[in-house]
């Protein structure tokens, strides 16, 4: 997923994204350890998309806490 799209995304639904990218992971992980694994590069793959979704999150959270911090 594009970081575009990311972006447009709400915060609940960026959370929910995290959480099926660390499943996949897992189920990744269980594939190569077992040599099942057709693609390693997928687990790189899986890994900077999880990067980028709790960077987006952290994003958010430091606009949200500077939006605040100007009301004061």
């Amino acid at each position: 997923m594009k970081t575009t799209e990311l972006r447009n995304m709400t915060a609940d639904d960026l959370n929910q994204e995290l959480v099926e990218l660390k499943e996949q992971l897992f189920k990744l992980r269980f594939q190569h350890a077992t040599n099942q694994l057709d693609n390693p590069m997928e687990l790189k793959t899986v890994r900077r998309e999880i990067a980028r979704v709790k960077t987006i999150l952290r994003e958010m959270e430091l606009a949200e806490t500077k939006e605040q911090g100007d009301k004061l």
